[in-house]
């Protein structure tokens, strides 16, 4: 896998557990754009990923919530690779 298409695999999965996280505690979009002091709007597209969040929305965010934005990043990029592992077996079948 090309670093960029693992930039992109790794973003995606990031926005996913982001969201997952905010579930997780039961907070809505609105409190956590009052606890993170970032509008809802961003970080709903963060979590649709039409937004590349900056390493200052990250840490806002994760802060926010309370988890570690350094595991959160090592989770994406574990299950990133693991996703194009998957599709390379697949595509060799």
């Amino acid at each position: 896998m090309s670093n960029e298409k693992l930039t992109v695999a790794i973003g995606s999965q990031l926005a996913v557990i982001l969201k997952t996280e905010r579930e997780k505690r039961d907070l809505s979009l609105k409190a956590l754009a009052a606890k993170s002091g970032i509008s809802r709007q961003t970080i709903s597209y963060v979590e649709q990923e039409v937004q590349s969040p900056s390493l200052d929305t990250l840490l806002r965010i994760t802060l926010a919530m309370e988890v570690d934005l350094a595991k959160i990043i090592a989770r994406a990029h574990k299950r990133a690779l693991k996703a194009a592992t998957l599709v390379k077996v697949e595509s060799k079948k």
